[in-house]
């Protein structure tokens, strides 16, 4: 009898087909028939695409409609710890008896057929929505948006493309007009789609796409817009349009992200959401990994008094630049030193991540990914970093990071971020309990 444990149904999973990444919609259309088309059997949906951004949207989403009484179910990716983050039914993660009963039964249902790993867990979660109901499901692609293995729902309730930066250049290509053009393969004919903050010629692009297909575009600066103050920020769009609380979520960029937020519920028929709703969403809402400040377990104790630790999963150009520029907020009000420990994926752009992180960082550290056979090596890294302008050199683990910089945090009150990647992130995570 094969083993029921949803970590080596996933491994034997993982083995159906050779390559991570295959875009195409074909092997997900056939698994879903062979279970009896659950994406054809779910509540309302929000599709959102994008490149940076799509999670801090959805957790803005679910912690708003969640204060509004909606039950939700959320789909995301990648996940931390462990996959049963991906799949949350109706406010709580998937049970570890459930979740491992569904891959089971997909597995079973898919046979020997190739299909990617995304793809049939993608389907698997499908599943799990479809049998479980819900008022609304938040939905997140995973790559792209046009041949996502998420892009089988044939009408959305609302669709959403957060800012578009490069990534995955190697499946996606460099040119951000393209990249763009992917991931508005998720707008449909006859549904709205909430354009976030984007360059003037991505707007537009995404605009004329938007035209196209028949969907209606709410956009950024031409339908909506906000702006931020010191203790608060606004929103002007339509019936949301007001001063609202800072949001729980670290960093000024969250402002755009809550933003986009707001301009998605103004355009969602069919639920009421009170103003009291959304400042208990925004006040509420958590996202982990996301400028997330750690104070407690193991991790922080190895640190000297007067140590701000921050993690963060960002891992592109545009992410750095986020990054880099909310520190320099900071800074205004308390000026410290920023050190950095990276590990980061040979898939990204790193030495674009390590320049825009440079005018901020006193000395940097990299470190290995366990169990990540893409992660560049740490000596390779902190090459590319030195290439950037960081002081940078390479240590075995986080732990021997954190202690090799002690003598420069125990001089003066200081921040230590770590970022770099979600897997990285999921790793500190996993070890700091």
């Amino acid at each position: 009898m094969p083993d029921r444990h949803s970590d080596t149904i996933l491994a034997r999973l993982m083995a159906l087909h050779p390559k991570i990444i295959d875009l195409s919609l074909d092997r997900m259309c056939n698994i879903l028939a062979r279970l009896d088309h659950p994406e054809k059997k779910l509540p309302p949906v929000i599709h959102v695409a994008g490149t940076n951004g799509k999670g801090s949207l959805l957790a803005f989403l679910r912690a708003i409609l969640e204060a509004a009484g909606y039950s939700v179910h959320v789909y995301t990716s990648p996940h931390l710890v462990r996959f049963a983050e991906r799949i949350v039914l109706n406010g709580e993660i998937i049970p570890e008896a459930k979740l491992s009963d569904l891959l089971l039964h997909c597995e079973t249902a898919n046979g020997e057929t190739p299909i990617t790993y995304f793809e049939i867990t993608t389907a698997a979660a499908f599943k799990a929505f479809a049998d479980h109901p819900a008022d609304i499901l938040l939905l997140e692609t995973g790559l792209g948006g046009r041949l996502d293995a998420t892009n089988v729902v044939d009408r959305p309730a609302l669709t959403a493309i957060t800012p578009v930066s490069r990534d995955h250049e190697q499946f996606l290509g460099s040119d951000l007009t393209g990249i763009a053009l992917e991931k508005a393969g998720i707008m449909k004919n006859g549904t709205p789609v909430v354009i976030g903050p984007q360059s003037s010629a991505i707007t537009e692009t995404l605009r004329d796409r938007a035209r196209e297909v028949g969907a209606s575009p709410y956009g950024h600066d031409k339908d909506w817009t906000y702006s931020h103050k010191p203790d608060h920020w606004s929103y002007q769009g339509g019936v949301l349009s007001g001063d609202w609380p800072l949001p729980a979520l670290k960093g000024s960029h969250q402002i755009a992200n809550a933003a986009t937020a707001l301009a998605c519920i103004e355009q969602l028929d069919g639920f009421t959401i009170s103003g009291d709703a959304v400042r208990t969403g925004l006040e509420q809402v958590t996202w982990p990994a996301r400028l997330q400040p750690l104070t407690k377990g193991p991790l922080p104790a190895l640190l000297p008094d007067g140590v701000e630790l921050w993690l963060d999963g960002g891992h592109n150009e545009a992410a750095g630049a986020r990054i880099a520029d909310n520190f320099r907020d900071w800074n205004r009000e308390t000026e410290l030193p920023v050190y950095l420990i990276t590990g980061m994926l040979n898939t990204k752009d790193q030495i674009s991540f390590f320049r825009q992180l440079q005018p901020v960082i006193e000395k940097g550290m990299t470190v290995p990914i366990e169990g990540e056979t893409a992660a560049t090596p740490p000596e390779e890294l902190a090459s590319l970093g030195q290439a950037a302008g960081i002081d940078m050199k390479a240590a075995p683990s986080v732990e021997e990071a954190v202690d090799m910089l002690v003598p420069y945090l125990a001089k003066k009150p200081c921040r230590l971020l770590i970022a770099g990647s979600l897997y990285l992130a999921g790793q500190v995570l996993r070890h700091n309990s």
